[in-house]
Formats: structure tokens, sequence, C-alpha cells
């Protein structure tokens, strides 16, 4: 009897602990959340129950296994196998608890400061703060694990011995990596490009949607995703349209007739602009920027408070002011002009008149029929 109520009062009386514990914690967070609202920290600690009871389960299982007094044949096998549930379940828990101080510092730095830009620097920090502490987080949970193996202390001397060799063959098989990760800490701390900035790469207009030690994603306005490596962004030229502030002026060009009705078309612009929610009052314009022999180049200047909202206001200009000129104002689109060659003065016919008859190029005239066939 005793061998049965021992390991059921041990695993058992472990479980009930585990649980207890957890619901106990996760009363007192939800308390501190509804008395501290303000403060986000204590409800993103409520993240935090589930690795917590699997760290407290294993180390109570892994204190008092050996008292069970079960599977004594496997009781190496068992504690190794507790050990590293207890390693694995400690690293989950310090990178959730990391986690929720990283976000709840910044949604108060959000909550504090109303200037986009800013606030999407540190969320590019934070974003990538919290990636390098999940990842020295899991290594040394690996490494820790690894080491739990007689066999791997063994090695363990020989590695040290060998580390300054290992260490340059890593550093050369891995340079791109490492570049990439140390374009990602310039990125972060440097303000070059910060998550939500719209970006112009390659010759494609986008938004960056995810940033990460070693890739960049820009989001275009169809909806596709460009991942690049983030040394791009140190070594070659790009746009930003976010840097510096949010405001943008944007241009329309139309080619039109010489004839167009410039005056007009200024007053048509004010007209569309007063209508479209987009535009933001700031300015406007429109001037003759150039000509050809047979048209005319007019630019007609607008502004709004960001990427999207410019984009509309032009679309919106170009497509009101065509469909206004080719109803009102027809003459004043491009048309292709036709005459008959002239001779140029001063040439004469053979009876000393001068000859003003239209002439065709490239074929001759025949005289005119008096009679059928």
């Amino acid at each position: 009897m005793e061998n049965v109520l021992r390991p059921l009062i041990v695993i058992g009386g472990s479980l009930v602990v585990t649980l207890l514990v957890g619901w106990l914690v996760d009363l007192l967070l939800r308390r501190a959340d509804q008395r501290h609202h303000q403060v986000p920290l204590w409800g993103l600690l409520r993240r935090c129950r589930l690795p917590l009871q699997f760290v407290m389960c294993a180390a109570l299982l892994r204190g008092s296994y050996d008292q069970a007094k079960l599977t004594k044949e496997h009781s190496a096998g068992v504690g190794q196998l507790l050990t590293l549930v207890l390693i694995g379940s400690t690293a989950w828990l310090l990178v959730r608890i990391a986690t929720a101080i990283v976000e709840s510092s910044y949604s108060r730095y959000a909550h504090a400061h109303r200037d986009p830009a800013r606030v999407r620097r540190v969320r590019t920090q934070v974003a990538l703060i919290q990636r390098v502490v999940s990842a020295i987080v899991g290594v040394v949970a690996v490494a820790a694990m690894l080491l739990t193996f007689p066999a791997m202390r063994a090695a363990g001397a020989s590695l040290l011995a060998s580390a300054g060799i290992l260490g340059i063959v890593a550093g050369v098989a891995a340079q791109s990596t490492l570049a990439n990760m140390f374009a990602g800490f310039q990125i972060a701390f440097g303000d070059m490009v910060r998550l939500g900035d719209t970006v112009v790469v390659n010759g494609e207009w986008g938004t960056v949607d995810e940033i990460t030690l070693t890739f960049l994603t820009v989001r275009t306005w169809d909806e596709r995703r460009f991942t690049m490596p983030v040394s791009y962004f140190t070594s070659q030229p790009f746009e930003n349209w976010s840097r510096g502030g949010v405001q943008m002026t944007g241009t329309v060009f139309f080619h039109l007739d010489h004839s167009a009705p410039v005056e007009e078309m200024r007053n048509k612009l004010r007209d569309i602009l007063r209508e479209c929610s987009a535009w933001d009052g700031r300015d406007y314009g429109l001037a003759v920027t150039d000509s050809t022999p047979s048209t005319m180049e007019v630019r007609a200047l607008v502004t709004a408070k960001d990427a999207d909202d410019v984009w509309t206001v032009r679309v919106t200009v170009r497509e009101q002011m065509l469909r206004w000129l080719t109803v009102h104002h027809p003459y004043a689109l491009p048309r292709v002009n036709t005459a008959d060659a002239i001779l140029p003065p001063g040439t004469a016919s053979q009876n000393g008149t001068e000859n003003h008859r239209p002439r065709a190029r490239g074929r001759a005239v025949e005289p005119p029929r008096t009679g059928r066939g």
C-alpha cells in the first residue's frame, strides 16, 4: 500500500501545488491590472502563467522524484528528462517576462508621445531588442541542456582549447549572416528605416512591414511582400518618404495643346481639391513647365498629410481634370496637326508666276483628262 500511496502523494502533490500557485499568481496579477489599468505590465505578465506552472511542476518533481521510489532502474533517465524540462521551461518563462516588460515599455511610450516618427523608431528598436533577448536566452538554454550530459561536459575542455580556431572558421562561414546582424543593429539604433515607414526600393513603393536581425520585409501597395537582407539598406541608396515627417507634396503632369485654358484649369484644380477629403489644404498650384512643337506640359502641384493620401489626391486630380477638359474644352487635348505642303515664297512656275498650288510630296501630279479612254 505504501508503494502505491507514495508515488501518488509525490506526483499528485506536485500537480496540486503547481495549479494552486498558478491560480494564485494569476489572481494577484488580475487584481493588480484592475487597480492599475494604466500600466499594461500586469496584464501582460498574466501570459507567464503557463510557463510558470511548467517550471514549478518540473522543479517539484525533480526534487521529490527520488522520494517516490518509482522505477528505480530508470531514475537517472527520468531525472535527466526533468532537468531538461526545467531548463526549457525556465527559458520560456524568461522570454515571456522579457516580452511583457518590453511591450509594456513601448505601450507607455506610445501613449506619452504623439510623434509618429519617434514612436515607429522606438517600436523598431524594441522589436529587435526583444528578438536579441530571445535568441540569447535560447542559446544559453540549449548550452545548459547539452552540459547536463556527461559526454558533453568531457568534450567542453577540448572545445574551449580550440575556441580560437573555431571562432575564425565560424566568422568566415557566417560572414554574410554576421554582416546582416550588425546591419540590423545599425538600422535599429541609427534610425535609418523604421517599422511603418513608406519606402521606395528598386522602383517599388511600399511600407516596411517587418524588421529582424537578418532581413527586412516591405509590403507593396498591391499586397506583395519583398524580403531583402538588412545589409541592403546600409549599403544601397533607397527612398524613405517618412523620414523627417509624413507630409508630402505630389505632382500631376498633363500634356495638352498650346490652346489649353491654363487659367481656367487653375480654377478647376482649386474646386477639385476643395471636394477631395485627402487634400490637407496646405498648398496647391498649376503652371506650364515645358513645351514642344505640338504640346505643352502642365504641372499640377498638390499636398497631403501622408503618402497614401497624396496618392489619392493625385489620381483624383488626374481623373477629374481630364474628364472636365474632355467635356468642356476638347480642343485642349493633344492632337496631331496635318496640312498640305506649300512651296516656299519666291518659287516660280514655268510661266513666270508663283505657284501657290499645293503639291503632293513623293509622287507626280497627273494632269486632268479631257475625255474618255
